[in-house]
């Protein structure tokens, strides 16, 4: 079934879309940089954080870019992302450092000793060039605990290479880190199947 389109009608969309174009091609215009490494903050109470990341991944892995990722708290978790990415061999480096979250391992002790055990891969990941991009999943987590010092953390990561790309996950980004991020999108909850009584599934959720 499709709406007919009369010629009028049309004529006004071409002068909208033109109009439209002229705009979007002079604010393309208007960015002089070419390339920077981003650092990238997926936050917010709704899903999909790590989600978008992997996305990203897989992106840069097209273009035949080495990925680095680090999780700083679901590495007791086993993932399906992780099985898919293994499959591009040593275009990935997946380090799964974290224990679980906190109210799961209840030892404040181990939560922080793991956490510093991730950011030291974390550091090491980033300062190797072979990697374009590097995900610091869950990152946010560790942070707002204070298993690591913010202020180190951040500065770590304003100093890294400028062609590196990080982009770091997980609710509650701390304002300092938004700050110094080039890009933040706020997941928002609208509806969550959860509330409704349905269990993790597998292929959704992990």
């Amino acid at each position: 079934m499709s709406n007919s389109v009369d010629e009028q009608k049309a004529e006004r969309h071409r002068a909208k879309m033109a109009k439209r174009k002229s705009a979007q091609d002079e604010e393309v215009a208007g960015k002089t940089v070419e390339e920077k490494g981003l650092l990238i903050v997926h936050t917010g109470t709704g899903k999909g954080k790590s989600t978008a990341a992997f996305g990203l991944a897989l992106r840069m892995i097209g273009r035949g870019k080495r990925v680095g990722i680090v999780q700083f708290v679901k590495g007791a978790w086993h993932t399906a992302e992780r099985d898919a990415l293994a499959k591009f061999g040593d275009q990935v480096a997946w380090y799964s450092m974290g224990e679980g979250f906190t109210w799961e391992t209840q030892d404040l002790a181990r939560d922080i000793a793991a956490a510093e055990r991730a950011w030291a891969k974390a550091v090491e990941l980033m300062e190797d060039p072979s990697f374009a991009l590097v995900i610091l999943d869950e990152l946010n987590i560790a942070l707002r605990y204070d298993y690591l010092p913010l202020e180190s953390v951040v500065a770590a990561l304003k100093d890294r290479r400028p062609d590196l790309h990080v982009i770091v996950t997980g609710r509650n980004a701390k304002p300092e880190l938004i700050e110094a991020a080039d890009l933040v999108t706020d997941m928002t909850l609208v509806k969550h199947h959860f509330a409704a009584g349905v269990k993790a599934q597998a292929g959704i959720e992990f």
